[in-house]
């Protein structure tokens, strides 16, 4: 094909130019090869027990890549099962948006939000795309008919199919992006449950096959000339004795282990979540991100430094909280470097852990009772502020919650416009309040923002007219109620607009 040649004849180019130049670069040397991505799905499948398998693959690839533990939404946003799951992963948007809330795919919005394979033909047609599925509805109907090929594997075939047609493609076609998902794990979890020697033997199996398809990679008469970007992945997990679609810690687990284009040897990462294999797969291929799409999915080849991420080292086990497990990590009141929190109007007594303005994760949070909604904070990323009056007031207090997290002083031109940009999850029940409110150099804080109603898990981006002569800029976040309920906050940054 003639787009093959150019893209060959401008990787020659781009290679040549830097060995001229002098020594590749690990990144020069990736550049200097053509991007091919492999996704592989194992439906239902739990970290954790991948870990206490023989799974030798598996752990292979995590100790030669990044590993990143992740976790779901529960209701009322979508149950934890395979139609909202793999919606997310492949589209890179959560269930809000592409609106796959059950496994009968009703009222979808895919066209809106298209699959990352149907966004590589629109980019570059010239791309070869490949999706082979063991249970149906991800090739028949996620992946759209604009997906080169599409194959649902028969059910006499199963997995073994499914990975022999996957093999095949890799070995002898020239893919550009595959997507392979892999039933028999899920299979395992509904009949012996998570807990069980089948489930383990299950991921055994499911490891071989994984093998089978990388050696299919690594076989390749152009595989030296490749930058495979491989990324396994789950779209739920499974309790011990079985079954997933409800909210405990164990049918919220996914994950995604990543090796080839920039992922780091034996890293971990606990920044990444469900939507970023979409958009991890498209910048790994060359296409750009619109914003204009609204993914919620953020590549794993660009991480963005958050200021509550620092803390997770500092984070302790619960002291009041009874619930939560004490190997659970965890929760700090003290801020990161250049934040505060103001509690001079603060009650006293009450939960230990969530007395003012706290910075915990997912895990802590969630644990602290479940299926109040809190499981879909869905948009925040690792360790994020949480003020929480209805957990706080769970033991005796005095006065009400009355609580402000004070940001660092950012950079901002007098007389021009700033953007600012944060996170957030807010439910309400009077008289709670949020407050946003914005200082410059040091004056009267102003409010920018105030939650009074329900606001689902969001980035907002507030346009901010900063006064002539201004030069520092302060946000700060106030929360009052009492035994009410929460507002999260995390990514807080001001940018010139």
């Amino acid at each position: 094909m003639s787009s093959g040649i150019t893209r060959r004849s401008l990787l020659v180019s781009t290679a040549a130019a830097a060995l001229a130049a002098g020594p590749l670069t690990a990144v020069a040397r990736a550049a200097a090869k053509t991007p091919k991505v492999l996704v592989i799905g194992l439906d239902g499948a739990l970290l954790s027990r991948v870990e206490d398998a023989d799974t030798p693959t598996l752990k292979g690839l995590m100790s030669a890549g990044l590993t990143a533990p992740s976790a779901l939404y529960a209701q009322p946003l979508a149950p934890t099962s395979s139609g909202p799951g793999w919606s997310t992963l492949i589209t890179g948007v959560w269930p809000d948006k592409h609106k796959v809330v059950n496994n009968e795919f009703t009222g979808h919005q895919l066209a809106k939000y298209p699959d990352f394979m149907t966004r590589v033909e629109a980019a570059k047609p010239g791309l070869r795309t490949y999706a082979v599925a063991s249970w149906a509805p991800i090739t028949d109907i996620i992946f759209s008919a604009k997906v080169d090929t599409r194959v649902s594997t028969p059910a006499a075939e199963y997995d073994v199919g499914t990975t022999s047609r996957a093999v095949a493609e890799v070995k002898n076609g020239n893919p550009d992006a595959v997507f392979v998902q892999l039933d028999n794990v899920d299979h395992a979890g509904h009949a012996s449950g998570a807990a069980s020697q089948a489930y383990l033997d299950a991921l055994h199996g499911v490891d071989t096959q994984v093998g089978q398809i990388l050696s299919a990679v690594k076989s390749r008469a152009t595989y030296g000339n490749e930058d495979w970007l491989i990324m396994i992945t789950a779209d739920h997990g499974h309790t011990d004795a079985g079954g997933h679609g409800g909210s405990t810690w164990a049918e919220r687990q996914t994950f995604m282990i990543a090796t080839g284009g920039t992922v780091t040897a034996g890293s971990v990462r606990h920044d990444v979540r469900m939507p970023d294999i979409a958009a991890s797969a498209l910048t790994h291929l060359g296409i750009a991100i619109d914003p204009a799409w609204g993914l919620d999915g953020r590549p794993i080849q660009q991480p963005t430094p958050d200021d509550f991420d620092a803390l997770r080292t500092r984070l302790t086990g619960p002291v009041d909280e009874s619930g939560i497990g004490s190997g659970v990590i965890g929760f700090t009141h003290t801020p990161p470097s250049g934040w505060s929190v103001d509690n001079t109007r603060m009650g006293t007594g009450g939960v230990t852990e969530w007395r003012g303005w706290s910075f915990t994760t997912d895990e802590f949070w969630t644990k602290a009772e479940r299926d109040q909604r809190r499981e879909n904070n869905i948009r925040a990323r690792g360790v994020f502020a949480v003020a929480d009056g209805d957990e706080w007031s769970d033991k005796a207090v005095t006065g009400t919650f009355d609580s402000t997290l004070v940001s660092p002083s950012y950079d901002v031109t007098g007389g021009r416009k700033a953007t600012l940009t944060y996170t957030t999850y807010y439910r309400q029940e009077a008289p709670q309040k949020g407050e946003v409110l914005v200082s410059y150099d040091g004056g009267t804080p102003l409010a920018v923002k105030t939650y009074t109603t329900d606001t689902a898990s969001v980035v907002e981006n507030i346009a901010l007219q900063v006064p002539a002569g201004a030069r520092k800029a302060q946000v700060r976040f106030r929360y009052t109620g009492g035994n009410n309920w929460y507002w999260t906050i995390d990514g807080v940054k001001i940018t010139a607009s």
